[in-house]
């Protein structure tokens, strides 16, 4: 038989075999997506880094919608956001450190920290190099994959101690918005044979300003401390969100720091993940196209109900940056990014559609809410203003999902942490059941097995 007609007869068999009636799943009690019938997540672990509330249960048991809080270890991120901005400082370097180690650290330690993440964001020579003649077309992958190498020049990579496991957390926070930034001048250069620009990030500069100074070199005070916060916020988001639970399970077989937190570059990738703020950008330049007058709200409604109805745009009967897992009232990170929105699109000029994307969302929640949610409570997510806040920067779409790993390095590290100092380590494994029905099958040997039709 030709390989090629193997293949196209084995992906054939998929249907067949791949598909579970989805009868079985409530017959066994499985809860598909570690998801409760109430929409809340299956509890399957404890932690203490961060905290991610959206509804109160009672007595009974039935969720009761609030408004929406998070919390990195114990304090709400609106306190810390506030703070940041009182003070005219960046304070992902902050955010970080009370992540990693679990409380807030004075101005001593503070300066200490950032100079041990300036002194650590250089990269080795040899990883530089084999970054820069690397051909993909996904900065995530390149990403997995430099981490990957990061394994290579550390002296003990197998290391689980507490100290050691500190020092690639730190040097891993580091690294990424080096990689992030070359990756992407080198992905131009082999894809559209743009210059390669290689800048040193410098020791004076903040994670923020680095990025944006290995990135394009020229920025302004507003882009550096907008996505300073942008980092802050989506720094950690509880052990249950997808890519933190990878690097959880994946620690917990004792397996190294970079083959975990490379697990959790591919976990956030995937488009139900980390790729929802691209999403929203995309369909809003669709908006912009098809709405005739950006301060109509019947119009703005009208198409966005045929969006609900599958009847446009993508027909997938959604509006990317309406609902969330979690928060139902409210997502505490929007009104932060709404107020930023409003400040950095004043700057460039563009207020306009700052007011156009804010009437878009007030007509999304209520549609959403009333043709989807049966009139329950939904609110805009994070992604709603994030993407928009990116694109006013003036950073590239490739690079959005990458910054948002370049945050979340910092909680997966502090999972991480947490998951190997449990008391009585143990792999995490849960069970599925097996539901075939021609168990145990007669098995048929090779020679008296008939012919492919």
């Amino acid at each position: 038989m030709n390989p090629d007609d193997l293949s196209a007869r084995l992906a054939a068999t998929i249907p067949d075999t791949a598909r579970i009636d989805d009868a079985l799943f409530d017959r066994y009690g499985v809860k598909r997506g570690l998801r409760n019938d109430d929409g809340s997540g299956v509890l399957v672990g404890l932690t203490k880094i961060g905290d991610v509330v959206g509804y109160d249960r009672d007595l009974a048991g039935k969720l009761h919608p609030i408004p929406g809080r998070l919390y990195y270890r114990g304090y709400d991120i609106d306190d810390i956001v506030r703070s940041v901005e009182a003070d005219n400082r960046f304070g992902f370097e902050e955010t970080a450190f009370l992540l990693l180690a679990g409380y807030l650290p004075c101005s001593d330690e503070l300066e200490a920290f950032r100079q041990l993440i300036a002194q650590k964001m250089t990269l080795p020579r040899e990883a530089l190099m084999s970054l820069l003649a690397l051909k993909s077309s996904h900065v995530m992958n390149t990403l997995a994959r430099s981490v990957l190498e990061l394994y290579t020049h550390d002296p003990d990579p197998e290391s689980l101690s507490p100290e050691h496991e500190m020092r690639q957390s730190t040097r891993l926070l580091a690294s990424f918005p080096a990689i992030i930034a070359y990756s992407y001048h080198s992905m131009q250069h082999h894809l559209l044979g743009w210059p390669l620009n290689v800048r040193l990030p410098k020791r004076d500069l903040s994670i923020a300003e680095n990025f944006l100074y290995m990135l394009r070199e020229e920025y302004t005070e507003l882009d550096a401390h907008i996505l300073d916060v942008l980092l802050i916020l989506h720094a950690e988001h509880g052990g249950g969100n997808n890519s933190a639970f990878t690097v959880r399970v994946t620690s917990s077989t004792l397996t190294d720091i970079y083959s975990a937190i490379s697990a959790g570059i591919g976990s956030l990738k995937g488009t139900l993940h980390g790729g929802a703020n691209l999403c929203v950008v995309d369909m809003f330049d669709h908006l912009k196209t098809v709405i005739t007058d950006w301060s109509d709200a019947v119009e703005i409604r009208a198409y966005l109900e045929k969006m609900l109805r599958k009847q446009a745009y993508d027909h997938t009967g959604l509006v990317y940056g309406v609902g969330h897992a979690v928060y139902t009232i409210s997502d505490p990170r929007v009104a932060l990014l709404r107020g930023m929105s409003r400040q950095l699109a004043a700057e460039k000029g563009r207020s306009d559609e700052f007011e156009f994307l804010e009437l878009v969302g007030r007509e999304a929640v209520e549609l959403v809410s009333r043709l989807k949610k049966n009139g329950a409570p939904v609110a805009l997510n994070v992604d709603f203003f994030s993407g928009f806040l990116y694109n006013l920067i003036g950073i590239p779409k490739e690079l959005y999902l990458p910054i948002f790993a370049m945050s979340r390095i910092t909680g997966w590290t502090a999972h991480r942490i947490e998951e190997l100092n449990f008391s009585g380590r143990r792999s995490i494994r849960p069970a599925y059941r097996n539901v075939i029905e021609t168990q145990p099958a007669k098995y048929m040997p090779l020679n008296d097995r008939p012919p492919a039709e």
